[in-house]
């Protein structure tokens, strides 16, 4: 694994799509419960489905990286499908604090009233998705959208991670937001990661920014980041593939796992497949005075 360190740093599931989350109270409660192996957790039969990507998405290396400890309190920005959060919740639940959260849904467009009502059910059903999974209480779940984020989150989180959402964050104009959100629930050494689809070398602007092709340029980024008060800590390799030209008509969506959702041949699934899933930046970032 390749690191490129730009200051000094301390590094160191179940049947439903998500696991069980652990509010700041219900952590410390559990704060004498033994912590997992994160090795365990990743060979755990859970995740029998999810580990062929791993070659690809290297959470191991991933979350070493971003000094992610199995006792701190960690927020996964947008779970989606859940399979960062089917690794985060049991290696964090346990003796730490696994929280979710969103963006505004009411900030949003939507092309039907079912897409719609998916995006604002989201807190709801994320939350019943657990409880139903692991015999917990609903209530006891913390997930929430950045303009709800309780009072008592602020200041408590130890690493917010970002997995692959930044282009949907610049097309969509939220990212300041979903930054600014993040910052308000880091304790004063918190940090951010990001792992993101990373635009060739010298791609431009139209091509890459003001168009949604699932890539963004590293410096574009980190200008992100900056302007809401983070500076660029590290960065990594872990995540790179140099297979990956990045130049799709179809942007991203052209490689696996989507395969152009279901519109290519079985020789361009098998060209793509050969290449593996998109070359990423990995980025931590710490917060500014």
């Amino acid at each position: 694994m390749k690191l490129k360190f730009i200051a000094p740093l301390g590094l160191l599931a179940a049947g439903s799509a998500m696991l069980a989350v652990a509010t700041p109270a219900i952590a410390d409660e559990h704060s004498e419960a033994a912590a997992p192996s994160l090795s365990d957790v990743l060979t755990h039969e859970r995740r029998d489905d999810d580990r062929a990507r791993d070659q690809y998405r290297n959470p191991e290396e991933t979350l070493a990286f971003f000094g992610v400890e199995p006792t701190m309190t960690v927020a996964e920005y947008a779970p989606g499908g859940g399979w960062y959060t089917r690794v985060l919740a049991p290696y964090v639940m346990p003796a730490g604090t696994y929280i979710a959260f969103n963006g505004d849904s009411d900030a949003r467009t939507y092309n039907t009233r079912a897409q719609e009502a998916r995006s604002k059910g989201w807190t709801e059903n994320f939350k019943q998705s657990i409880a139903d999974g692991m015999g917990v209480d609903a209530e006891d779940v913390m997930a929430f959208e950045i303009d709800e984020m309780p009072e008592e989150a602020a200041g408590t989180v130890d690493r917010v991670l970002i997995f692959r959402s930044m282009h949907g964050l610049n097309i969509s104009n939220t990212a300041d937001d979903v930054i600014k959100a993040a910052r308000m629930m880091l304790k004063d050494d918190g940090m951010v990661g990001v792992v993101q689809h990373r635009a060739p070398e010298g791609a431009s602007w139209d091509d890459y920014v003001a168009r949604q092709r699932g890539y963004l340029p590293q410096d574009v980024v980190v200008k992100m980041f900056e302007a809401n008060g983070f500076e660029l800590a590290a960065e990594s390799e872990v995540n790179a593939n140099p297979n990956d030209t990045a130049d799709y008509e179809g942007g991203v969506w052209t490689l696996p796992p989507s395969f152009g959702f279901g519109r290519q041949s079985e020789e361009e699934m098998a060209r793509h497949r050969a290449i593996g899933e998109s070359d990423r930046m990995t980025l931590l970032f710490r917060k500014t005075d």
